[in-house]
């Protein structure tokens, strides 16, 4: 017999209630089939949606995607503070390690 598992509050957002796209967001975006680009983009969706032409902010090095195991204490902790923990947690990172 399987035990039943705790609930987990989740910050997840179903994509069905995603706001919709407008025209200049599809016209903006790049179009592929496979791995074959069609249209390039000729921008970026930025922050809120906002439609922003030309190349996104540079970086020196792009950050990396990683998955990371953390205590649920230690991420309740940053979320507490709102929007941007996850930039927080490694601020956080880059300051133990004297970066």
């Amino acid at each position: 017999m399987t035990e039943s598992k705790r609930a987990i509050d989740s910050d997840w957002i179903d994509p069905d209630d995603a706001p919709e796209w407008t025209e200049e967001m599809w016209d903006t975006a790049q179009v592929s089939i496979g791995d074959k680009v069609i249209r390039p983009a000729t921008g970026y969706i930025g922050p809120g949606g906002v439609v922003v032409r030309g190349r996104p902010p540079a970086r020196a090095r792009a950050k990396q995607q990683v998955t990371l195991r953390l205590d649920p204490d230690v991420i309740e902790r940053f979320r507490e503070s709102g929007p941007g923990w996850q930039a927080r947690i490694n601020e956080a990172l880059r300051g133990v390690l004297g970066l």
